[in-house]
């Protein structure tokens, strides 16, 4: 597949403006304005239809909200959903496919405040900056923006970037043996450069995935977020119910798809999760789904 060398580079500036924004929304509380489009053309240096795809986005993904005649404004919480995991029955498995990457840029830039504030890094620090096409078979299947500290991985090269696991890279050639990561899944739509550069219709849907990533200490050591072809990619959650004794009574939140009340409160449930793509597996690096063992039976809202 040819990338379009301009669709590349609209889709770097779009997601630079994207990035400013949210260190805006981070800043201000729900309900709280943002400065006018006009405003933020002028600041970033960028055209209307730059800030207003960058804009769109995030109202679609209910972090921003338009009022006509008065602004943009910061939406409010979104309730989270948070399944934890039994780190003693994660597990993974080799998906099926060819996966390759392509790198649209490598380059090392300040980390910036919000990146900063994911990877415990001052804002001046330095990271590692990449943004690479996945490929199933060929096939474009996700965009990622992945950012690491560049005192972990002085050395890191672009074609440990396009070829291999990552994370195998990262333990044989750095010393980072990556350990934990908490991920969160959002859907959304796809800009036209987006779309043009996954090979689908704009506008199509979108699974849009945040990582953080930790060492076996602790450390953050990547942040990393993704957009992923909706029409390729879902997840699927596998229940196993523990047995049920006494009457149900309500605890606070509840599993994805069980209406609260099914289970008493610390009962058991056993769960995975992991990737789908036309049929087979993927996860994050390497095309390998990720599965978890035993979570609590009660969820929790913010």
């Amino acid at each position: 597949m040819e990338i379009d060398p301009a669709a590349s580079r609209a889709v770097l500036k779009r997601e630079r403006v994207r990035d400013t924004i949210l260190e805006l929304i981070e800043e201000r509380r729900p309900g709280d304005a943002i400065p006018s489009e006009r405003t933020l053309c002028a600041q970033l240096g960028v055209s209307r239809p730059t800030l207003r795809a960058a804009v769109d986005q995030l109202v679609v993904a209910g972090l921003l909200v338009r009022e006509h005649g008065r602004g943009m404004f910061v939406a409010a919480e979104k309730i989270t959903q948070e399944l934890v995991p039994d780190r003693r029955n994660f597990s993974l498995s080799q998906a099926a496919g060819t996966w390759t990457s392509r790198l649209l840029e490598f380059s090392t830039v300040p980390a910036g405040a919000r990146v900063g504030r994911r990877l415990r890094i001052s804002p001046a620090a330095a990271v590692r900056y990449v943004a690479r096409l996945r490929l199933v078979d060929g096939s474009p299947m996700a965009i990622e923006y992945l950012h690491v500290p560049a005192v972990l991985v002085p050395d890191l090269t672009s074609d440990e970037l396009e070829n291999g696991d990552l994370y195998e890279h990262l333990g044989e050639r750095h010393g980072i043996e990556v350990a934990e990561a908490v991920q969160s899944i959002e859907p959304t739509v796809l800009t036209r450069d987006e779309a043009g550069l996954l090979d689908v219709p704009e506008l199509s849907p979108a699974l849009l995935f945040e990582r953080l990533t930790s060492d076996a200490s602790g450390r953050p050591v990547e942040y990393v977020h993704s957009i992923y072809r909706g029409d390729r990619y879902r997840i699927v959650s596998r229940l196993a119910l523990g047995p049920r004794s006494g009457r149900p009574s309500p605890h606070d939140g509840h599993h994805p798809g069980i209406p609260p009340g099914d289970f008493l409160p610390g009962e058991p449930v056993t769960f995975s999760t992991r990737g789908v793509v036309a049929g087979g597996l993927f996860g994050h690096d390497g095309g390998h789904p990720y599965e978890f063992g035993q979570a609590d039976g009660a969820g929790r809202g913010s």
